[in-house]
């Protein structure tokens, strides 16, 4: 029967009284080493004479604040047990597999490899989950384009961006070291196998999972592109908007300018100054030619006009790649 021990943030007499064979000095110092900042080590599986020593990254989500921190759990597996090693993360609740433990122990016909698969098991799910988090926020941040400030977008898109490469630089490394072991490339260096072929072919499911994770990651990747391009399109829409009500405003002081400024010439033979209600011609003059300017920019509709004449971003939801690219090349160009 083999047995399953979590510690949590252990002292070494603890970590002796645990570990049932003598591990490396290297081993040994990760151990005892106090939990470092974000995806600080790299996950890793390392195969000795008696024992298998690995260091798992278990993302941890906290949505409050939008951000993703991450708890280092060391593994030491040998044939009779399995210990694992959290560290309390920077954030957020420490990662608990109680329930998987109980049943694990409560089950004597479970061997050690049959253990570390369902602590992979339950790491990649996180994974999982934690993807599906980045998409729920990505669901949120496409939601708020027409209505937040963009002050507050670019920094949505800024954290997910780091979130996002956060995630990849230990989920890689985790798929990778899973691949170790379906590969038959990682076990005890004497004695009887570690991870029977049986076990290999359960990994194999957990390293399905990972990779699910990755693809959902790039899939996640990519719907915050589309966000971001679309709300980059916006800006340039808006301001569209705005450099035309702007042009407008000056063409259409644009007559009345030049009426004022042929009138104010110095010469005594103008015709009009003669008139009794010269004033007032020029007056109905400027107001006429303005009158005339506006009613033709609303009939081309650039002011006032029917809303379904002016150019409209599609929402979001509704854009196909073919969209997507022509944004694309309308802001390059």
């Amino acid at each position: 029967m083999a047995e399953w021990i979590d510690l949590l943030d252990p002292t070494k007499e603890e970590l002796a009284a645990a570990l049932p064979v003598a591990v490396h000095d290297r081993a040994l110092q990760l151990l005892c080493m106090p939990a470092r900042h974000d995806d600080e080590p790299r996950p890793r599986l390392e195969g000795h004479q008696d024992y298998v020593f690995g260091v798992i990254l278990v993302p941890v989500c906290i949505r409050e604040e939008d951000r993703v921190f991450y708890q280092e759990v060391d593994v030491v597996a040998t044939r009779e047990r399995l210990v694992t090693v959290r560290k309390t993360p920077e954030r957020g609740f420490p990662f608990d597999a109680s329930d998987a433990i109980a049943v694990a122990n409560a089950d004597p016909a479970l061997a050690t490899g049959e253990l570390a698969q369902l602590l992979a098991d339950l790491v990649a799910e996180d994974y999982l989950n934690l993807v599906d988090a980045l998409n729920d926020e990505i669901d949120e941040l496409e939601d708020g384009v027409e209505r937040w400030p963009p002050g507050q977008i670019r920094d949505r898109i800024s954290r997910l961006r780091h979130d996002m490469l956060h995630v990849r630089r230990t989920l890689s490394p985790t798929r990778d070291a899973i691949r170790r072991i379906v590969d038959r490339r990682i076990d005890l260096t004497e004695g009887h196998e570690l991870f029977t072929r049986d076990v290999e072919i359960t990994f194999g499911d957990v390293y399905d999972k990972l990779l699910r994770a990755l693809d959902g990651l790039d899939l996640s990747r990519d719907l915050l592109a589309s966000a971001r391009d679309y709300h980059q399109a916006k800006i340039a829409n808006d301001q569209n908007e705005v450099m035309k009500v702007l042009t407008v405003i000056a063409s259409v002081l644009l007559l009345p300018t030049f009426i004022v400024g042929l009138y104010g010439q110095n010469f005594r033979h103008i015709p009009e100054l003669d008139w009794g209600f010269g004033y007032w011609w020029a007056w109905g003059l400027i107001l006429v030619t303005t009158a005339i300017q506006l009613g033709f920019f609303r009939w081309r509709g650039w002011i006032g006009g029917d809303p379904v004449r002016r150019p409209k971003l599609p929402p979001l939801r509704t854009l196909d790649p073919r969209q997507l690219r022509q944004l694309r090349l309308g802001r390059r160009r």
